[in-house]
């Protein structure tokens, strides 16, 4: 159940949660037309901050900018009341949630006359896949929804209407038994979860699919590739046929929401060794000594929530 915090961020001010709607008729509620972004902030021995935030907000634009959505502010001011959002809320670390929609104007589909609206909220959140997942992995199956194709909805875009796909993907799996589903794209080769970037293991090496097996192009998934590569791990982008998740070594999912979270089976066939392995423990240490402030920050991943007040241009 989500906890409510104090403050949400709205078009440039700070307004109480209850206060935070919108109306029936808005265009998002019909149409989807909406763009978003998850992000996570930490808890550092220097206090809270923030996980890639300038990356995350960066995409929020080019999904904006994909679906023709006007942001009438800029990255930095963004990025500026995200911190003061964490601050004012009192969080030591939460998620965040920035969502760009088209609100309240004409009802067609065409979106003329539509105002664009931008919230920002915050709140505790804990593993998505479930503390347990994290060390123990979960198990996954492959789903019978495939994975939106090109020139249907654009994959690359962070947005509210292609997670309707995402819903149908996970519910199947829950109704199934299972944590999570692994989407298929239109020829058949693995693609992602139903809110995961997706990566094997086979022979030491680590392949994933590229973006234009319908994957979105994931913060997380960046993090993991720049990890492997210090850490001296090979990591391919490639088409992954489906029967390569049943006789990989690893699997493991990497996500603002799962982090990097391990696969133990799909389809009820193990994985492996029906457990973590451990390229996929080396990845999530190194991950999560990076993102608690127990490492050094080499790449500037880290934007420090200050305890004092900030301005926040708008």
């Amino acid at each position: 159940m989500l906890k409510p915090t104090e403050k949400i961020w709205h078009n440039g001010r700070f307004i109480a949660w209850d206060d935070a709607k919108i109306h029936v008729l808005s265009h998002v509620t019909s149409y989807g037309s909406s763009v978003f972004e998850g992000l996570r902030c930490y808890l550092t021995p220097s206090g809270p901050s923030i996980f890639r935030v300038r990356d995350h907000v960066q995409r929020l634009f080019d999904s904006a900018k994909i679906y023709r959505i006007e942001v009438k502010y800029t990255p930095d001011q963004l990025v500026d009341a995200m911190v003061e959002l964490v601050r004012l809320n009192g969080l030591e670390s939460c998620y965040i949630r920035p969502i760009v929609l088209r609100g309240y104007g004409d009802v067609g589909v065409l979106p003329v006359n539509v105002p664009t609206e931008v919230y920002m909220a915050c709140w505790e959140w804990g593993k998505y896949l479930g503390e347990e997942g994290l060390s123990k992995g979960v198990d996954v199956c492959v789903s019978s929804w495939t994975r939106i194709a090109p020139n249907t909805l654009p994959a690359l875009a962070k947005a509210g209407a292609n997670y309707m796909n995402s819903q149908l993907i996970r519910m199947e799996a829950q109704t199934n038994g299972y944590a999570e589903g692994i989407a298929l794209d239109e020829a058949g080769y693995v693609s992602e979860g139903s809110g995961e970037n997706i990566f094997v293991v086979r022979h030491g090496k680590i392949l994933t699919p590229p973006l234009g097996a319908s994957v979105l192009p994931g913060i997380t998934r960046d993090t993991v590739f720049t990890l492997a590569e210090s850490l001296g791990i090979s990591v391919t982008e490639t088409l992954v046929p489906r029967e390569m998740l049943y006789i990989a070594d690893e699997v493991f999912f990497s996500g603002t929401a799962a982090e990097i979270t391990p696969i133990r089976s799909v389809d009820r066939i193990v994985v492996g060794k029906g457990s973590r392995g451990p390229i996929t423990e080396r990845l999530q240490n190194a991950f999560f000594d990076v993102v608690k402030g127990n490492a050094p920050d080499r790449h500037g991943w880290l934007h420090p929530v200050t305890r004092t007040p900030q301005p926040v241009a708008v």
